[in-house]
Parts: C-alpha cells; sequence; structure tokens
C-alpha cells in the first residue's frame, strides 16, 4: 500500500497559492508512489489563513509554523515564506525528520544556506528547493538535448529575466526592496533563476564579475497609498529607504569554458515575465522564452545551407517524446505556467517515497547562493570572483 504524505505549507501568498495548487493537481495526472494529503496551511493571521485554508483546499489552518513543523501528523513541510524565514523553518523541520521544500532563493546567506543542508543531510531526509522552471517541458527538453550533443561544445549561455513591476517610482515599498528580508533585489529573486538554469543546462560556474544598480532610491510606503487615497501636497507620503539592486549584469566563465551574460532587472517597460535565454555552440544553438513556453527553438549547422536557419519545435507531444507531456493533453494543447508547479510535486513526492535525491537538493540551492554572493563581491570589488 502506498505511503500517504501529509503536508504542511508554510505561506499563502503568491506562491502558496501555486504550491497548493500544485499539491491538489499531481495526484490527478501523476503516477504518485505516495499519496498526498493536504493537511495544514499555516499563516500569521487567523481570519485570512482560514479564508485561505478553505479556498486553496488544505484541511486545517495554523498561525505558529513551530506547531506544524512539530507536528507527529506532518510528514512534509513545503516552505513559501519571505526570504528571512527560510533557514529558521527548514533547519527545525529537519530536525523533527520532515522531508522539506523550499521556495527559491534557499537562503538570505551561504551561511545559512549551509546550515539548512547540514541539517537535511543529518536528518536523512530529501529536500529540494522549488526552482520550477527546470520542469519547463521545453527546458527540459534543451537539457536532454544537450546531454545527446546536439549543440557540440558550448560557447555561450545569454540569459534575461526582465520584469517592469517597479518602473513606476511611486509603487509602494515590499518585502522584496528590503535586504534584511529579501537577501538581495532583482539578483536574489530573478537572476538565481538563471543562475539555475545555467548550471541545469551548461555546468558549474569557475568565475564572475557583474554590476547592480538602484534606480528608485525611496519608495512610498504601502499604507501611505492604501484604499486608493493619494496624500495631499501637505502630508507627503511616508518614504522608506531601498537597499537591494533593481538590475543585476552578471557576467560568467562556466568549468568546461564556455562564457555567461546573465542580465535580471525589474525596470524593463512592457516585459511582465520574460524570461529568455540562448545557448550557442559548435553544432547549433536553442533558444527559449518563458512567455512562448510551449515551443523551443533549435538552428543547426548541419542543415543544408539552403534550409538553414531556427526551425520551432513544439514541446507538447506525449508518448514519451517529450518530458512530462504524456500526463496531459493530446498533442498541441499548450500547458502554462502553473503546470511546471505541479510537475514539481510529482517528482519530489516519487523522490520522497524511494528515498532518493530530486534535484534542485538543497546542496543545488547553496551552490546558487555561492554564485550570487560571489557576483555580489564580484560588484562591491570591481574584479572578478572566483567560485
Amino acid at each position: 500500500m502506498a505511503k500517504t504524505l501529509r503536508i504542511g505549507l508554510i505561506g499563502y501568498g503568491f506562491m502558496g497559492k501555486a504550491h497548493s495548487n500544485a499539491w491538489r493537481q499531481a495526484p490527478h495526472f501523476f503516477p504518485l508512489k505516495a499519496k498526498i494529503e493536504m493537511h495544514t496551511l499555516c499563516g500569521r493571521t487567523p481570519a485570512a489563513v482560514q479564508a485561505a485554508r478553505a479556498q486553496l483546499g488544505w484541511q486545517f489552518s495554523a498561525t505558529d509554523w513551530r506547531e506544524v513543523v512539530e507536528s507527529p501528523l506532518i510528514d512534509l513541510i513545503d516552505i513559501a515564506t519571505p526570504n528571512d524565514s527560510h533557514a529558521e523553518i527548514a533547519i527545525a523541520a529537519a530536525r523533527a525528520g520532515k522531508h522539506l521544500l523550499c521556495e527559491k532563493p534557499l537562503a538570505l546567506s551561504v551561511k545559512e544556506a549551509e546550515a539548512m543542508c547540514d541539517a537535511a543531510q543529518k536528518a536523512k531526509v530529501m529536500h529540494m528547493v522549488c526552482h520550477n522552471y527546470r520542469r519547463v517541458p521545453a527546458i527540459a527538453q534543451a537539457r536532454k538535448m544537450i546531454a545527446e550533443g546536439a549543440l557540440g561544445q558550448l560557447f555561450h549561455f545569454h540569459a534575461r529575466y526582465a520584469q517592469d513591476w517597479l518602473v513606476d517610482p511611486e509603487a509602494p515599498m515590499r518585502w522584496k526592496l528590503q535586504k534584511e528580508i529579501s537577501g538581495s533585489g532583482a539578483h536574489g529573486d530573478i537572476n538565481v533563476h538563471l543562475i539555475d538554469l545555467a548550471r541545469y543546462l551548461v555546468g558549474e560556474f569557475k568565475e564572475v564579475c557583474g554590476m547592480m544598480d538602484t534606480f528608485v532610491k525611496e519608495r512610498p510606503v504601502a499604507s501611505a497609498r492604501a484604499n486608493g487615497d493619494l496624500p495631499s501636497a501637505r502630508t507627503p507620503p511616508k518614504r522608506a529607504k531601498v537597499n537591494v539592486d533593481d538590475a543585476t549584469l552578471v557576467m560568467g566563465r562556466f568549468e568546461n569554458g564556455a562564457i555567461a551574460n546573465l542580465e535580471a532587472t525589474r525596470y524593463a517597460a512592457g516585459r511582465k515575465n520574460h524570461l529568455s535565454f540562448e545557448i550557442n555552440g559548435s553544432k547549433g544553438s536553442l533558444a527559449f522564452d518563458l512567455e512562448d513556453l510551449n515551443r523551443l527553438r533549435f538552428f543547426e549547422t548541419a542543415s543544408p545551407p539552403d534550409r538553414q536557419g531556427f526551425r520551432d519545435i513544439l514541446v507538447l507531444q506525449p508518448g514519451g517524446v517529450h518530458p512530462y507531456v504524456n500526463q496531459w493533453w493530446r498533442p498541441g494543447h499548450a500547458l502554462g505556467y502553473e503546470h511546471t508547479f505541479i510537475h514539481t510535486i510529482a517528482d519530489f513526492v516519487n523522490a520522497c517515497a524511494e528515498q532518493k535525491p530530486a534535484a534542485p537538493t538543497f546542496e543545488d540551492g547553496l551552490q546558487n547562493q555561492r554564485v550570487l554572493a560571489a557576483a555580489e563581491d564580484a560588484v562591491k570589488t570591481q574584479r572578478w570572483v572566483k567560485l
């Protein structure tokens, strides 16, 4: 009889909703090796977490994460909280013998990430960082093609993650703009996805350098614009300092000799969630855009001269042709952002059932954290930093 994993989810914001949907849907589409019980949803505000519990499909709600972590009724802790609480929750959960799924970035610092890895390893629990983009079928297909040698020797990984939610200088402060809570700005929030994909697709970094900038140094606190009321000219809104980066550029060299160019920004007007990359090799190139996530573009140098050019691979062919697609719809029926979380949950549940690691593990999260820290060090010292 299949084991039942009872889940405790800490956090019910944007990521909490995405994770909740994945926990609900994974058993209905994937042949999981353990049953799932959406047991407890945890948040700080009683009324709000109770409303979220009912809406998102959880059995119980709680307001103290320690109670959830220590409960003998919980087998797996899913952490979807602001970054400053990841380490404390994960370490306590590991010591309580719970499997661990944690949102990215893994921690605020390399030191915290090392402590989280150490706790998980000592407890011998399964652990994963939720870098869901690894499980976009097109990106998983790209990794497969690279491993098979379709690109030959790799030369370039060029990637950009662009959003525009901070273009308005009067957009209010939030925790992602406070270093003590977030750890960094665009660098740790979205550039970490590019770092993880670079490691997943190309290999480990050898050295990095970079630059960072903060375009708007102060922002109004949210309460100053509450209920749509604009402050009068005589009572300017209270403002708080932004102490994280708004945009980051990182150049790097991989251990295999390929070079990287990564850009992350929240100031690209018109770009809502634009993650794109191109990988160039001796035999060809691959290109991807998250805003067209069911398509992978492929160029082969071996094509006849009169037929050369990028061609589209529609990554929606089931029957085991393309990764993850076999569990969904008929050929050509599109998948979306939410499916990447469902794929992540399905893989992690099976890993827990089989007691086998599933990447990206906390060790991957730690290595991503080291690259983040090395890039920040490079910006401060204006020099290349080795990993």
